[in-house]
């Protein structure tokens, strides 16, 4: 009966902590946040591997940009590329080409240029990652 009370506690414990935590990294986003901020923390976030708060940044982003094709390609890029560092593979695949389809369009050259260089870098990445070493590379 005492062990099991102390699991209980213990596991309750946890529980609490978890939840503690999660709701700690809500983020309340400002409406009044100009897009080079949105940005800008997005990026501080990321430098300290905050993800999941970078993730928020530009999703923000892309929520309140959706007429501003440029705002919109760069929160997409900058969320695969999260993805890609979390080791989300297919899913930064999925979104890299996502990005790579806006420059299929009529005006592509009126486009951030930089994000479809990037985004093929990526996929290079993910490609080799992914590749299978062959007979001849192994060691």
């Amino acid at each position: 009966m005492i062990k099991f009370s102390v699991k209980f506690c213990i596991s309750t414990a946890f529980a609490v902590l978890i939840i503690l935590s999660s709701c700690a990294s809500a983020v309340n986003i400002s409406e009044e946040l100009s897009p080079a901020e949105l940005i800008q923390r997005a990026q501080e976030a990321t430098d300290k591997n905050r993800y999941r708060t970078a993730l928020m940044y530009y999703q923000t982003l892309h929520d309140r940009n959706q007429t501003t094709i440029d705002l919109v390609i760069t929160a997409e890029y900058e969320i695969a590329f999260i993805h890609y560092k979390q080791k989300k593979y297919q899913q930064a695949k999925t979104e890299l080409n996502a990005v790579l389809e806006y420059y299929n369009k009529p005006d592509a050259e009126l486009y951030p240029q930089q994000f479809k260089r990037l985004s093929q870098i990526v996929l290079e990445k993910i490609n080799k990652k992914e590749k299978p070493l062959s007979p001849k590379n192994k060691k």
